[in-house]
């Protein structure tokens, strides 16, 4: 195995093995799913998870939050939900005859958005600060929310009733969509046979706030060679000149495939990124923030529009040697 990244051990690699298996027994046959999981923690992004009730949405980002020992919290998103209930509120209080500020769920390392698209636009976008610039303003006043911080919001289809869907401006600050899909058969099997039981919780994989921060700082020191950087931009360019697509992928969606390629590359025990990791990345980070052209008579109607425009982009591309 090449060597990892200066300052990178192997304590921590064992570290890092010990989360995917953590969460792999909270989510069972979904491997690929767990680790695209952990390369989001790890680029320092947040994750949206989208697919209909029922096939472990919430388990996942339940799992990944309390694998690492921070703050967690989860607020399931209603339709009367405000803004407030998300950021808080300045209150004043008779003793100290001053005006207070009382912190809301978001002031956590992790916070779990349970069916994000159930609220309002208004209450949604109480987020876009956060999720941006790690921080919230209130009142005329910033308050900087503790690092490290990531949003994992679930979210079911837009074709389901009493369902809000995202802006494009929300979508683009998430780093990457992950479907789950439904388990195998043996999965489910087990899945059935331990209904009865407590649900699988992940166990802790001994990574602490300070721990997560070091190995998101690590990712940069990944190396990206000039070739592969000039590949991730043709991908990109090819979004936004694409006769399917009324709106291509943004500079922020360059960034975070560049530090995501990083993640992957980290992970898998590598100080070096590959094409591999561009293909592979591509279609979860860029297929939630280009939007279908309807007009044109080739963009598919199908919920996975985006993904196939994605996928045949990537095939008229040139790889790197």
């Amino acid at each position: 195995m090449v060597a990892p990244p200066a300052g990178f051990s192997p304590e921590i690699l064992a570290r890092l093995a010990e989360l995917e298996r953590s969460l792999g027994s909270a989510i069972r046959g979904k491997p690929e799913v767990v680790r695209l999981s952990v390369v989001c923690l790890l680029a320092r992004g947040h994750l949206l998870i989208e697919d209909v009730p029922g096939v472990g949405k919430t388990t996942l980002a339940q799992a990944l939050a309390r694998a690492v020992s921070c703050r967690f919290h989860r607020l399931q998103f209603t339709s009367d939900m405000l803004p407030s209930d998300v950021l808080g509120v300045t209150i004043y209080n008779a003793h100290s005859e001053a005006f207070e500020f009382k912190r809301g769920p978001i002031f956590s390392n992790f916070l779990l958005a349970d069916e994000i698209n159930r609220t309002t636009p208004k209450t949604q976008s109480a987020l876009l600060e956060a999720m941006n610039e790690g921080q919230v303003s209130i009142d005329g006043h910033s308050h900087s929310l503790p690092r490290p911080f990531m949003v994992i919001a679930t979210q079911n289809p837009v074709e389901h009733h009493g369902t809000y869907p995202l802006p494009e401006s929300q979508l683009d600050r998430f780093l990457m969509r992950l479907r789950i899909g439904y388990p195998d058969a043996a999965s489910e099997r087990h899945i059935v046979r331990n209904s009865e039981r407590d649900l699988p919780q992940a166990a802790p994989s001994g990574l602490v706030a300070d721990d997560v921060l070091q190995l998101q700082d690590v990712v940069g020191r990944v190396t990206v060679e000039e070739s592969l950087v000039d590949y991730m931009i043709a991908i990109v360019e090819k979004t936004r000149n694409n006769e399917s697509l009324a709106l291509g992928v943004s500079p922020r969606g360059s960034q975070a495939l560049y530090r995501a390629v990083q993640a992957l590359a980290l992970l898998e025990g590598r100080d070096y990124a590959l094409p591999d990791d561009v293909k592979r990345l591509a279609v979860p980070l860029f297929a939630h923030r280009v939007v279908i052209n309807t007009r044109t008579t080739l963009a598919p109607r199908r919920a996975d529009a985006g993904e196939r425009i994605i996928e045949e982009i990537l095939s008229n591309v040139d790889v790197p040697l």
